[in-house]
Order: structure tokens, then C-alpha cells, then sequence
């Protein structure tokens, strides 16, 4: 298991590009009405204003980018509740671009670590968790600073509920490689593969992100993990 403290730390960019005045009026109108609370449990009914017992599917992003996945599947799924968790400032303003130009009222931001929003959702409280494209800390020295690790992949699991669906993109050959032992290691999940190429074709409902059409542009393979929680 990864160390605990380790697991929460958050490394990495929080800012990149001094924002436009138009980006930072949206960062400063928009996030505060759709961020998730910063304190207290976080359910559908919370988030959503759902009835008790009647709340929504609900999907985790750790880590959406500029937010085009997360916006895609909250516009194919209007019923369903999205949850996604960014860190770096300009993604989360990429991300609220796609939430006002597609009127998404299914989509609550958080900019920070996502690891300790998920800890704060009921247990078997999610349909989907979808990481895709992370760091991958190539040094064997940072591999512990790997979202793919089984700290993080714990508590992944104990918030999905049973048969919801783990899914993994990444274009680093490393990452692929450990990703894939952290995995085979584990028994609470089954990897959704019926063919040994399945994981070199993207599923359907999964969109190409900007980050992974540059990957193909440098000529980069890309691989696509699906697991069920069991």
C-alpha cells in the first residue's frame, strides 16, 4: 500500500497562463455557484438538489483537463450527476467554458485534490470514476506520487458501487505497464477486456480529448482500461 500522507499530497501545476478579464470574471461568477461544498458530506442531494432517495447516477473526473470529457458525457447524460476535480487554474476555466456554452446544470467543479472530495462521498455512491491521461511521474523515484497506486485505488473502490466502472486513458508506456500491476494485483476489480486489443480502441461515449489527439500528433500509442468494481 502507498504511504497515506503521501496519497493526499497534491503535486504538480495550479496555474499556467495568465487569465484573459473574461476568464477570470467566469472563475469568479460561475465556479462559486457550481463548486462542490468544501465541507461536509457530498451527496446527489447535496449537490443536485435531488429528493432523498431519489438521486441521480453520479460520475467522478479526477483530473479533467480543460474539461472536454467531463462536458461530453454531462451533455449525453443530462440525468445523471458529474463531479469533476482539477487543480490546475486554467483547466478549471477551460472546464467552466464547456459548462456555460452547453448550459450543463449537472456538472459541480472543485479546484484541488480529488482524492479528498472522493473520501467524502457515501461509500458505493458512484457509477463511474474516470482518470484519464495522468501524470505519469516516469521516475521510479515518484512512482508513488502515481494516481494508479493502491492507496488511491482503495478508496476509488470503496466509492464505487457495485458494477460501476473504472476507467483509465493514458499514451505513456510506463504508466500502461504499472497500471496494469497495480490491477492484476487486486481482486475488487475485473477488467473489461474481451480481446487482447480491446484496450487499443477507445470505447463508445468516450470522446477525444485534446490532450490525447496531441499525444497521436507526437505519434503516441494510446490505451483504454475499463474495469467493473465487483
Amino acid at each position: 500500500m502507498s504511504d497515506p500522507a503521501s496519497i493526499r499530497r497534491l503535486y504538480g501545476r495550479r496555474s499556467g497562463h495568465k487569465l484573459r478579464q473574461g476568464q477570470a470574471a467566469l472563475l469568479e461568477d460561475l465556479l462559486p455557484r457550481i463548486a462542490v461544498p468544501e465541507e461536509g458530506p457530498i451527496t446527489s442531494q447535496e449537490l443536485f438538489g435531488d429528493a432523498k432517495g431519489e438521486g441521480r447516477p453520479l460520475h467522478f473526473e479526477i483530473g479533467f483537463g480543460s474539461g472536454e470529457h467531463l462536458a461530453y458525457r454531462a451533455d449525453l447524460l443530462p440525468d445523471h450527476g458529474f463531479i469533476g476535480c482539477e487543480p490546475f487554474l486554467n483547466g478549471v476555466v477551460g472546464a467552466l467554458l464547456h459548462v456555460r456554452e452547453k448550459a450543463l446544470g449537472n456538472v459541480r467543479l472543485h479546484m484541488g485534490d480529488a482524492l479528498q472530495v472522493l473520501e467524502r462521498l457515501p461509500d458505493a455512491s458512484l457509477r463511474f470514476v474516470y482518470l484519464l491521461h495522468p501524470d505519469p511521474w516516469p521516475k521510479a523515484r515518484h512512482a508513488k506520487r502515481r494516481m494508479m497506486n493502491h492507496g488511491p485505488m482503495d478508496i476509488i473502490a470503496a466509492k464505487l458501487a457495485p458494477g460501476g466502472e473504472f476507467r483509465l486513458g493514458t499514451d505513456d508506456p510506463t504508466y500502461c505497464r504499472w497500471s496494469m500491476m497495480i490491477m492484476n494485483q487486486r481482486t475488487d476489480f475485473e477488467w473489461l477486456a474481451e480481446s487482447a486489443s480491446d484496450f487499443l480502441h477507445r470505447p463508445g461515449g468516450w470522446p477525444e480529448t485534446r490532450y490525447e489527439a496531441k499525444a497521436r500528433r507526437k505519434g503516441h500509442e494510446v490505451w483504454y482500461f475499463r474495469y467493473r468494481r465487483v
